[in-house]
């Protein structure tokens, strides 16, 4: 049935593509693969499998099952799997099943409660607004005088 389901989601997401849509079709590395060696791609990248190398494109998905052990540049990376190197994302969502080992720059973010991170998580971009919010604590000591 499983087989059924992914042929059928394939041939739909081909017949999609070839449409006025435009909608691209994933590239997909599924759960019984390993692939030793970077990927780039302007499209979107799904990885149910192992890869071992970096990752260029739009858009990454690391299954549940997923797992890459490199770096990463995407747009939008989306973590339920693990990942082990340094990415480099406007949007990141890491999932409560996620593993992340690395240092991860992003502008937003989102965590679920439970997801495992051991790294840091950098901002990118301009300030953080809580932190334009604050006092100019320079400013407040020369006012007390």
């Amino acid at each position: 049935m499983k087989k059924l389901k992914r042929l059928i989601y394939l041939k739909l997401a081909r017949r999609l593509s070839k449409s006025t849509t435009g909608a691209p079709v994933p590239t997909i590395v599924s759960e019984n693969t390993k692939i030793t060696g970077d990927i780039m791609s302007d499209g979107i990248i799904h990885v149910d499998g192992a890869v071992e190398g970096d990752i260029s494109c739009d858009e990454l998905i690391i299954g549940v099952k997923g797992s890459v052990v490199g770096a990463v540049t995407a747009n939008s990376l989306q973590l339920y799997g693990a990942l082990k190197g340094k990415a480099v994302t406007d949007n990141l969502f890491v999932a409560k099943s996620a593993k992340l080992l690395g240092d991860a720059i992003h502008n937003t973010i989102a965590i679920e409660p439970g997801a495992y991170i051991d790294g840091h998580c950098i901002r990118q971009g301009g300030p953080i607004p809580a932190e334009a919010a604050k006092p100019d604590l320079m400013l407040v000591d020369k006012s007390k005088k």
